[in-house]
């Protein structure tokens, strides 16, 4: 067996150096400097990030430059990773009155309705989102975007999609929850998400994961926005939850889940989900068996904001309005316990609920509630990608890692409002944005 000397090990290194730059030679290098970077994990002085291709190769000053790259200089800026929203629905439009876009979803055809939410991408896009967990959809309209963009058709964030989200019949997951009965022509079932036993709830994960899902969401509790249930009750048993989440961690999928009320939300957390969404009127116990459990919470407060935003416009029929309205004097207090206690937060929006493209506004409200404009930085960004699995990729300003970042003016640490006057994106090494020109 060869000892490999100083010298040899000096040799190989070099070798191996040389060899990934003359890799690099063969892709476009980009070089981005900014007065600093948040990296996903701290801010640091000064700003450097090198990427090649779609891939971050090098980061910080002392990473060399090859000949030939083109340098971008930001000045007073920050250099971020990406943002990452982890509760949005791209295929659905926003309508700040109900009723009309309740009609509107019924009168347009499917094609209709994909077509005219490929603009919510590219906004989302747009506003430094460069990766969405797109939480539920209907028609496979949510996998139709999702491919499309993976193949270039269209611009717009990576989407990790969940098709139909999981719920009990009536309950906020059943998409003819307040409609005549056999709305479709048939009552829903687990091909809709629609179920009533632990074994259909294992079918209707299957049959997501068969047609496209990335991640399986379920209903654990009713629903601000829907019809006919009240907002914080469960909607699944303990046996169907344990069912789901056991099949979809089986088939390795993770799993959030829609919770306002405590009880639904508890099933949740001892089945192992995820992450629980929204939680208006979560409890000290469910928010300290979540701590315990390493459960993330992800608040969605644009979706609070959007909501009384509708409701200043007198949007909304008398029954989400009284759900509304309570929704959003309760949350605020759940996300400042939640934040003193320590919980693992997460940044979700719950985007369809306000215009798409306002997504980094959460940033603030987070922070309003408690939250350092760093630690709301991380939920946004690392804190998101480990929630969703993909942090090998993203989340985190590394070399190997895609080239997702995005430019904030100024210093974000000093006023958090910057990250919604993001002056460039790139996503997996593409320009999307660049005021600059």
């Amino acid at each position: 067996m060869k000892s490999f000397t100083p010298f040899r090990v000096l040799a190989i290194a070099t070798v191996f150096f040389a060899l990934s730059w003359f890799a690099f030679g063969q892709q476009k290098v980009t070089v981005l400097r900014a007065a600093r970077i948040f990296d996903g994990h701290d801010i640091r002085t000064p700003g450097l990030v090198v990427v090649a291709g779609s891939s971050i190769v090098g980061v910080g000053p002392g990473t060399a430059i090859p000949a030939g790259a083109q340098i971008i200089d930001f000045g007073d800026a920050t250099l971020s990773p990406g943002f990452i929203d982890a509760h949005t629905h791209l295929s659905m439009l926003y309508n700040a009155n109900y009723n009309k876009g309740l009609l509107d979803s019924l009168q347009q055809t499917i094609p209709e309705q994909t077509l005219l939410a490929t603009p919510n991408l590219k906004k989302t896009l747009l506003a430094g989102v460069t990766t969405v967990r797109d939480v539920g959809s209907s028609d496979y309209m949510d996998v139709g975007l999702r491919n499309a963009v993976n193949a270039g058709v269209i611009e717009g964030p990576r989407m990790l999609v969940a098709v139909n989200a999981i719920g009990a019949t009536g309950g906020h997951c059943d998409g003819q929850d307040g409609f005549r009965a056999n709305l479709f022509g048939r009552e829903t079932g687990p091909g809709d998400g629609v179920i009533n036993s632990a074994d259909e709830g294992r079918r209707a994960v299957r049959l997501n994961i068969k047609y496209g899902a990335d991640v399986i969401k379920i209903c654990a509790t009713g629903g601000v926005l829907s019809l006919t249930d009240d907002v914080d009750t469960p909607q699944l048993t303990q046996e169907e939850m344990n069912a789901i989440v056991e099949e979809a961690h089986a088939l390795r999928r993770k799993t959030a889940a829609h919770a306002h009320g405590s009880e639904g939300a508890k099933r949740a957390v001892l089945a192992g989900i995820d992450s629980v969404e929204h939680g208006a009127f979560l409890n000290d116990e469910t928010l300290d068996l979540m701590k315990s459990h390493g459960t993330y919470y992800i608040p969605t407060l644009m979706a609070v904001e959007g909501g009384k935003e509708i409701l200043a416009k007198g949007g909304y029929p008398p029954t989400v309005t009284a759900k509304m309205t309570a929704a959003s004097e309760s949350i605020n207090n759940v996300v400042r316990k939640a934040i003193a206690k320590g919980l693992k937060i997460g940044l979700g929006t719950d985007a369809a609920v306000y215009p798409h493209g306002r997504n980094t506004e959460e940033f603030h409200l987070l922070t309003a509630l408690g939250m350092s404009p760093l630690e709301a930085l991380r939920a946004g960004t690392s804190v998101d990608a480990e929630l969703l699995g993909i942090a090998k990729n993203v989340g985190t300003l590394e070399a190997g890692k895609l080239a997702d970042i995005v430019v904030i003016p100024g210093d974000p640490i000093q006023n958090i409002r910057q990250v919604e006057k993001v002056v460039f994106v790139m996503k997996e090494g593409v320009v999307y944005k660049d005021e600059r020109k």
